[in-house]
């Protein structure tokens, strides 16, 4: 993984809660940012309205939201898109996006045809596990940043 510098992954978390703002009028209550070689991560915690939580209790309702979910960001990522260029200085070839919608989470994928497989833990892992310590984890040097609203 490449160390992030953190005005950097601020300057993504922030431009990715204005994009959440804009285009739903909700703003997630956290925001995490993870570069990893050609991948960007932007996982928005909280991001979905009391009233999509309400439509996302039954399976049929959970399906409409994800849909619309993807389609939103399917119809507006351009902004978002030019937002990482200008912060990264590097264009993004392809994107997508996913709900989670018993937990109100929305992970937004930026690639370039790399298979992801994104696995939203139950707690946040702490630092001496998860940094690259030689703990035998895999995960090298570890980047990223969580903005808690």
């Amino acid at each position: 993984m490449q160390n992030l510098n953190p005005s950097v992954a601020q300057q993504i978390a922030q431009a990715a809660i204005a994009f959440q703002q804009h285009r739903t009028g909700h703003e997630p209550k956290s925001v995490a940012v993870v570069l990893s070689g050609d991948t960007l991560l932007i996982t928005l915690h909280g991001a979905l309205s009391p009233a999509e939580q309400a439509m996302a209790q039954n399976p049929a309702g959970a399906a409409k939201v994800q849909e619309f979910h993807r389609q939103l960001f399917t119809n507006a990522a351009d902004e978002l898109r030019q937002e990482i260029k200008r912060i990264t200085g590097v264009e993004v070839r392809e994107a997508t996006a996913e709900v989670e919608t018993t937990t109100g989470t929305v992970v937004q994928v930026f690639t370039t045809g790399t298979m992801v497989q994104v696995f939203l833990l139950a707690k946040i892992v702490p630092a001496e596990i998860g940094n690259g310590n030689g703990n035998g984890n895999g995960s090298g040097n570890g980047s990223g940043l969580v903005i808690q609203s």
